[in-house]
């Protein structure tokens, strides 16, 4: 798969997304480098539409999972039947066994399930009783949740959110693309503009793009803009004194490397072999934003982990 492939794979998602360009392109870039994404916002967006969309344009097996309070461990990643002609029991895999998921409103689901879906993202595999089972190569969870409702939710925990690469909001279209969106749901008989999407590549061709990331030069002065932005997350008192207090717990080393891979991938779809400071710039936010625990001050005040990244981005000189 070449970055002209992926130029094809956006323009067939934007026939059935108006708008919401840079979700497109941080689509690609996680299905490339392997990333998970946590898709937020209201209702009618078209989180579920956009995930769909990705999902038939990638000869990948799919899944979508509804999370909901009563959903179980097993439930995601199968369980061991008994057959008694045998005497024994077998492995049943689960929907988790397939290469591009959709949690479907994560945040209903209990901490017990969500502890089972940490596993297969941080670590690729997944333990049922004493055996490990591996997933598949290209295992990817897109993840949406509604903002909106608070009744018969569970917050993430601070370990799996920082598994996802990328927390997109979502935002509400203009005026002038909801007529669009209007104009092309009546294009069709059932409204659902996913329906026509054909597979274009191949779960081969997204690894073997994903295995020339590691060819992409990245200068010694970016890696060390890396680690700068990322660890000015933990001392938020040393850059913006006025904000002291604010962050509980800052970025990780895993936020560092996600947000190099990530601009590595963006290097290479722009048809480059070589990491400017606009790849970084450019995706920090989606990167860091949910690693950040924000004081309950922050809160108050109404600072969110967006603002605090743009802020550092502004006092932290790129080379």
């Amino acid at each position: 798969m070449s970055a002209f492939s992926c130029q094809q794979l956006k323009q067939q998602l934007q026939n059935v997304i108006v708008g919401q360009e840079d979700l497109l392109d941080r689509l690609i870039i996680a299905l490339i480098c392997g990333g998970h994404v946590l898709l937020e916002g209201p209702p009618g967006l078209a989180k579920t539409t956009a995930v769909h969309a990705l999902a038939n344009s990638v000869h990948a097996t799919f899944q979508r999972i509804q999370f909901t309070p009563d959903l179980m461990p097993g439930d995601l990643t199968g369980s061991e039947i008994f057959e008694p002609a045998k005497g024994s029991f077998r492995f049943q895999p689960g929907p988790l066994f397939h290469e591009i998921i959709l949690a479907d409103e994560i945040n209903r689901a209990p901490p017990k399930v969500q502890s089972a879906l940490l596993e297969a993202m941080a670590e690729q595999q997944i333990t049922v009783g004493a055996e490990t089972h591996t997933l598949p190569p290209l295992f990817m969870v897109l993840a949406t949740q509604n903002p909106l409702e608070n009744a018969g939710t569970y917050s993430l925990p601070e370990a799996q959110l920082d598994r996802f690469l990328f927390h997109l909001i979502m935002q509400y279209p203009s005026h002038d693309e909801e007529v669009e969106i209007l104009r092309r749901t009546r294009r069709v008989d059932d409204g659902r503009l996913d329906a026509g999407i054909k597979a274009i590549t191949t779960p081969q061709d997204i690894l073997s793009l994903r295995a020339q990331l590691n060819t992409v030069h990245v200068e010694p002065a970016i890696e060390k803009y890396v680690v700068e932005l990322v660890s000015a997350s933990r001392k938020i008192e040393t850059y913006i004194p006025e904000w002291d207090g604010m962050v509980k717990a800052g970025a990780s080393p895993r936020g560092a490397i996600s947000l190099l891979r990530a601009a590595s991938t963006r290097a290479l779809l722009s048809q480059r072999d070589y990491v400017i400071p606009e790849d970084v710039v450019e995706l920090a936010i989606d990167v860091l934003r949910h690693r950040l625990v924000l004081d309950f001050a922050a809160q108050a005040e109404g600072i969110s982990g967006k603002q605090i990244i743009e802020k550092l981005i502004t006092q932290i000189k790129a080379p």
